[in-house]
């Protein structure tokens, strides 16, 4: 194998570590969604899981299966995915974390990596997932644009405030996700703020909740500035098309570059 480009990390050599009985595996995972076609696996496109994966076998010469705990899409970002895998490799966990990093392109790094119970699922017992959605209400700097939406409409933050709101709690999502991909689409928002940076010159709204549907957050914040910019949208509006339980809402999809999957709490 030729040598690292980032020297100061030494390279894993598969010949010199015996295999062992499987083990299973937690990472905690950060990427800049904007190269990649979302966190899935797919054929013939780049995602975050088929680089992972395919880094993987590079450097330790076997193979694992990444299980996500969320399915982030196309250009969304984040800070705190949650993965699992398994494999049979004897290898300490700091040489195995930093060995797969070095191969790892500079838009996604392991920032955790811990031994599990085998009946970890990232899937399960999810107590809380926090997002992030930033947006710009002046054109941002050429290093941060792609992680915020830009805004040139005056957004009204008291109106904003008082939309995003009206998601709050357990309702049927169905006309904020695209209506097909669940059939239960029954969801609570635990809390929903929006809080300033203008030294950064940029918002953040920030969404808890134990679950949300595909687009779910991007639709509800999408919809919501655009009521916050325009005189005759109230929230009424949404709580009329909350209650029609119709995904074909005339809203604004918020752009995938604002969504930052923050962290996920397990009980």
């Amino acid at each position: 194998m030729g040598k690292s480009c980032k020297g100061a990390l030494p390279l894993y050599d598969p010949k010199s570590q015996p295999m062992q009985k499987e083990k299973t595996y937690k990472i905690i995972v950060a990427y800049d969604g904007t190269n990649y076609c979302g966190w899935q696996r797919q054929p013939q496109v780049s995602t975050v899981v088929g680089v992972l994966e395919q880094r993987f076998q590079a450097v330790f010469k076997t193979e694992i299966a990444l299980l996500g705990a969320s399915r982030t899409d196309a250009g969304v970002h984040a800070l705190g995915q949650v993965a699992r895998f398994r494999t049979t490799l004897s290898i300490g966990i700091e040489q195995l974390k930093n060995a797969w990093n070095n191969v790892l392109p500079a838009d996604i790094i392991i920032r955790e990596l811990t031994q599990v119970e085998d009946t970890f699922n990232p899937q399960h017992n999810v107590a809380q997932k926090t997002y992030y959605y930033h947006f710009f209400q002046r054109r941002p700097l050429p290093f941060v644009y792609r992680y915020g939406a830009y805004y040139k409409p005056t957004i009204d933050l008291e109106k904003l405030t008082e939309c995003l709101n009206v998601f709050v709690g357990t309702h049927d999502f169905r006309s904020f996700c695209t209506g097909q991909d669940k059939e239960n689409t029954i969801r609570t928002i635990h809390s929903i703020t929006v809080n300033s940076f203008k030294k950064y010159g940029f918002y953040r709204i920030t969404i808890k909740g134990p679950g949300f549907l595909r687009y779910m957050i991007r639709r509800i914040v999408g919809a919501c500035l655009d009521s916050a910019c325009t005189p005759e949208l109230t929230k009424e509006h949404l709580i009329t098309a909350l209650a029609e339980k119709n995904p074909s809402q005339k809203f604004d999809t918020a752009p995938a570059r604002g969504l930052i999957l923050r962290k996920i709490v397990y009980k």
